[in-house]
């Protein structure tokens, strides 16, 4: 039998019915359960999302409604500080319990203590569950108990640990709430218009449940080790929105990644399908970094490097952030950016390296930029891959490491095949002038930018300040 009669389930980074631990529990734990979501209440912009990921996220609360209905279930949407919000709805409700999976940002775990706290002076219980990863940080340490500081033990740890089976999907969550609610968010909730965007794929469960069978169901994941780092070919697997915003589960999308290998035979298959699953323990890597050292988000994880000048100009980040920097790949990869809400991972690093190191600009400026127009803008990971560009980072690429955007072009788009589709105007240009800096000194074609720097001085002027901020701390 059921031990409580009325619950709520806090549904943040989970919209989905499939495979979701805090919801699985609550719908066998209950007779009623009320599944409830809390709209943010900021207006304008902001520095840590954007119109695309908003509009994904209102696609994506439109779905789950409709899943839920179609189980005789509703979706109570509230607007406001979360836990406010929440008590008030197990007030109205009498709800005996708020069920909820954690969350890994400062402010969620935040979020979290001070629902508890609140809930414990009502006499409200509170359970949490782990779903946003396979391992929560406490379960993958050091032989000494403590966190790893560089990814490829940390890797090794996770590969070897036991995996959890996915859940089922939930079929029944009672009867539909009575409570009031708030109608389904457009973007003019939060004061935003959606302009410029393509491609941009469809939110809810049941469209990441397609394209995980699309990736399941094709040559993708079986050439992923071969082709991910080619811009312009189809060879990730684009499920990060998905997994950010919890429209797939984790454990169904490790499990079935798992049966694909063993079912593909070749040793090559399951390399492949290896080297993706090492991409999914890098994900919990930077998670683990993130719950352990909160500061990163403020401050250089290397503790070496706090404090160190980036001397670059606003000037020159606004045209990083246009995309006129005269560089083709980086270019590229912001029009990318910018039109569809996604940039691919190869560029991500080439395009925030020369940010840093090119134009020596505060990490923390890109990192902002980022997280405005990716709509799988995840913090830890997307705060991991900014300070390893900047060298600054846990398992960082040393600072003396530094990409050459051409000879990085030259490596993976080589026929400028990714260059020419997000940027028609350079669609004439030879492939082969896209490899290093115009010899004749003229721009590409007219109206498109020369190259702002050159590589080879501002190289030369990264290892002078990191060298110079290095000898000041002895």
């Amino acid at each position: 039998m059921p031990k409580h009669g009325v619950v709520i389930h806090w549904f943040r980074k989970d919209l989905r019915l499939c495979d979701n631990p805090s919801l699985w529990a609550a719908s066998r734990e209950a007779l009623q359960v009320l599944p409830v979501y809390v709209l943010s209440h900021w207006r304008g912009q902001h520095d840590w999302t954007g119109p695309k990921r908003q509009h994904f996220l209102c696609q994506s609360l439109a779905s789950l409604r409709g899943n839920l209905q179609s189980i005789g279930s509703d979706l109570l949407l509230r607007c406001g500080d979360a836990v406010e919000e929440l008590v008030k709805v197990a007030v109205q409700a009498k709800a005996a319990a708020i069920y909820f999976n954690r969350d890994g940002d400062p402010y969620g775990r935040a979020c979290e203590e001070r629902l508890k706290q609140r809930c414990a002076t009502l006499g409200i219980a509170c359970f949490d569950f782990k779903d946003r990863w396979m391992h929560d940080p406490s379960e993958v340490l050091t032989g000494s108990g403590g966190p790893y500081r560089v990814y490829t033990p940390y890797s090794r740890n996770w590969l070897a640990l036991e995996k959890d089976r996915p859940l089922g999907k939930v079929k029944s969550l009672g009867p539909a709430p009575t409570c009031e609610s708030l109608p389904l968010p457009e973007l003019s909730h939060w004061g935003l218009k959606l302009e410029g965007s393509e491609q941009m794929p469809e939110g809810g469960e049941r469209a990441a449940r397609k394209r995980l069978d699309a990736l399941l169901s094709s040559e993708l994941l079986c050439g992923y080790g071969a082709k991910r780092d080619l811009p312009a070919e189809p060879g990730t697997s684009r499920l990060g929105q998905d997994l950010r915003f919890g429209l797939l589960g984790i454990r169904e999308l490790y499990g079935r990644c798992v049966e694909f290998a063993q079912a593909g035979g070749s040793a090559a298959v399951r390399a492949s399908v290896h080297t993706y699953l090492k991409e999914l323990a890098w994900r919990e890597f930077y998670a683990a970094v993130l719950w352990y050292y909160p500061q990163v988000f403020e401050l250089e994880f290397n503790a070496e490097f706090r404090g160190m000048e980036w001397p670059g100009s606003v000037e020159d980040f606004q045209r990083w952030c246009q995309g006129r920097t005269g560089f083709p790949i980086v270019d590229a990869g912001i029009a990318e950016l910018r039109r569809t809400g996604f940039m691919h991972n190869r560029v991500r690093m080439i395009v925030a390296m020369f940010l840093t190191k090119d134009l020596h600009c505060d990490w923390r400026w890109g990192e902002s930029f980022f997280m405005q127009h990716l709509l799988d803008g995840e913090n830890a990971s997307n705060n991991g891959g900014w300070q390893w560009s900047a060298g600054t980072g846990a398992d960082a690429a040393p600072y003396f490491r530094i990409q050459n955007p051409w000879s990085q072009t030259k490596r993976f788009d080589p026929q400028g095949l990714y260059i020419k589709r997000w940027l028609p105007e350079l669609a004439k240009v030879p492939a082969a002038e896209f490899l290093q800096p115009p010899a004749s000194g003229r721009p590409l074609v007219p109206g498109y930018p020369l190259p702002m720097v050159d590589h080879a001085t501002e190289r030369n002027r990264t290892l002078a300040l990191f060298a110079k901020h290095r000898q000041q701390g002895r």
